[in-house]
């Protein structure tokens, strides 16, 4: 009996992942996939079914960033600043060649054309192909996968952080200092055990940075999250899409900041609308580039899954425990902009 519990529950696992229709738990469509790359399994990635039964792809700032990082530098898009609606689209040069008047009366004539209120900032916004590159990244998502597994962190969050920190497996420095493929500020590298001098800097240490980066998932960001949830008497389950998206927030802007927007926000319940709504929210130096985090997340695992979709020669399915499923042809969802 136990047995043909069990083949049932494999069955329907594998159902939901090929088809996104069928039950399993509590919508927990997420586990491991492994793709064949030249004659051998060799790849492993992480798919959430959810993104999809959420909706998420069809979310006006999704679509938007899934257009900005296939669009290259010199085209652009119009968009609306609270929900990244896309008004219309140009090259760099046109808008570049508009006098300040010009630009005035385009924006609004757009926010007439599309019934937006005159408060609402309409924003030019490059293309961003030259840094987001999905291909690039792919040969690395594997390794991190396994360095987090190994180290007892989600390794969702090791592929999410690789496809928007270092895509096309870029480490160089950024702006702020953060370094590495998994874009590690000095200060917490050090804090989580590399080492950082004039002379060495272990963040250029791909296994080493992604050890780091699991750490500070794992003992920092997890807890700190967890408290702030928990303060505001909200229930979660760390398997969650939201959570998981929430964990990123954390990662990427600090608890505090975090902690600040949720106060702001005060929700009454742990849901993939709270990520919605912390991308409308403002507090201390949670600003736009804190909003788009997740978005932009959510955008590169569509194009990640698109790309599996159109090139993968043949997908297994793994359980969440590691156990082989079946085999199947590729059918992840197809995904528009």
């Amino acid at each position: 009996m136990n047995s043909m519990v069990k083949i049932i529950s494999s069955v329907l696992f594998v159902l939901f992942l090929i088809t996104g229709t069928a039950s399993y738990g509590q919508e927990t469509a997420q586990g491991k996939i492994e793709v064949r790359c030249d004659g051998d399994f060799c790849r492993f990635y992480i798919q959430d079914k959810r993104i999809y039964s959420y909706g998420l792809d069809t979310t006006t700032q999704v679509r938007f960033w899934r257009a900005i990082i296939k669009m290259s530098p010199d085209s652009g898009i119009m968009n609306a600043a609270s929900n990244r609606l896309i008004l219309y689209k140009m090259t760099a040069r046109e808008y570049s060649r508009m006098s300040e008047p010009q630009k005035d009366s385009m924006r609004s004539s757009l926010r007439v054309l599309y019934m937006l209120p005159e408060s609402e900032p309409v924003l030019f916004s490059s293309g961003k192909n030259n840094f987001y590159n999905v291909a690039g990244v792919m040969p690395t998502i594997d390794k991190g996968i396994r360095i987090f597994e190994n180290e007892n962190t989600d390794p969702f969050y090791a592929q999410a952080i690789l496809l928007i920190e270092s895509p096309g497996n870029k480490v160089g420095r950024s702006n702020v200092g953060a370094l590495g493929s998994f874009q590690l500020m000095r200060g917490v590298a050090k804090n989580m055990g590399l080492v950082v001098n004039k002379n060495i800097d272990e963040r250029r240490d791909f296994d080493k940075s992604a050890w780091a980066a699991a750490k500070l998932i794992r003992t920092i960001c997890i807890p700190y999250a967890n408290k702030i949830l928990e303060d505001h008497h909200l229930a979660y389950d760390p398997s969650d899409l939201w959570y998981r998206l929430l964990i990123l927030h954390v990662y990427h802007a600090g608890a505090g900041n975090v902690a600040k927007a949720l106060d702001v926000m005060n929700p009454c319940e742990g849901n993939i609308d709270l990520i919605k709504e912390l991308w409308q929210t403002r507090a201390g130096a949670f600003g736009m580039a804190s909003q788009n985090y997740s978005q932009v997340v959510l955008a590169n695992l569509i194009e990640l899954d698109e790309l599996i979709r159109l090139t993968g020669k043949d997908i297994k399915v793994i359980e969440p425990e590691g156990k082989v499923t079946g085999s199947l042809t590729p059918t992840l969802p197809e995904g528009g902009n």
